[in-house]
C-alpha cells in the first residue's frame, strides 16, 4: 500500500467509492441524491488537502482502497484544529486500510501545523469506526442526541471525538 496526495487522474477511479458511501446515507451527512460536482466539491476542492490509499498488484494497477481529506476545523482562531473524512472502498475494508489513513493523516497534521484532530459527527451506528478512532486514541468528547439522519435507522446519535495531536 501506498498513500499520496490525490491527483486528477485519480477521480474517475474515487468517484465510485464516494459515491457508493454517500448514496447509502449512513455515514456522511451529504444526500444520497448528492451529484457528482457536489461531492467533488466537498471531497476535493473544499479540503486543504486529499489523499487516496493506493495497491499495487499486477491485477490491479494502481487500485484505489481509499481516501481522506483534511482542513482546518474552523476558521483562524480554531484552525489548528483540524477535520478528517475517510473511505474505504468496499472490497478493502478490513484489511487495515483505515487505520492506515487515520495515522498518515495524524502524521500530515503535524506537518501542516495542526495540534488536534476533531471529528464532528461520527455516527454512533457505525460501531467499526468509533472502535478504531478510540483504538488510534481518540476519545468521544460529546454525543450529539439524535444529530444523524439514517436513511435505513431513521434519527440516531453522533459522537464529537478528538484527538490532541501536539501536547
Amino acid at each position: 500500500m501506498e498513500i499520496r496526495k490525490y491527483k486528477e487522474s485519480d477521480w474517475e477511479q474515487l468517484w465510485p467509492i464516494i459515491e457508493k458511501v454517500f448514496r447509502t446515507g449512513e455515514t456522511y451527512p451529504y444526500s444520497p441524491d448528492i451529484t457528482e460536482k457536489e461531492a467533488y466539491s466537498k471531497w476535493i476542492v473544499s479540503p486543504q488537502e486529499t489523499y487516496v490509499c493506493l495497491e499495487f498488484s499486477t491485477e490491479n494497477s494502481d487500485e484505489i482502497l481509499g481516501t481522506y481529506y483534511i482542513k482546518p476545523n474552523q476558521p483562524e482562531l480554531g484552525a489548528h484544529v483540524c477535520n478528517c473524512g475517510y473511505i474505504v472502498s468496499e472490497n478493502a475494508r478490513g484489511k487495515g486500510v483505515a487505520t492506515s489513513l487515520c495515522e498518515h493523516s495524524q502524521q500530515v497534521a503535524i506537518k501542516l501545523g495542526f495540534r488536534a484532530m476533531q471529528y464532528n459527527l461520527v455516527v454512533s451506528t457505525n460501531t467499526a469506526a468509533v472502535h478504531l478512532w478510540k483504538k488510534l486514541g481518540f476519545e468521544i468528547i460529546g454525543t450529539l442526541p439524535k444529530a444523524f439522519k439514517s436513511k435505513s435507522l431513521g434519527y440516531v446519535d453522533a459522537f464529537l471525538m478528538y484527538k490532541e495531536l501536539v501536547k
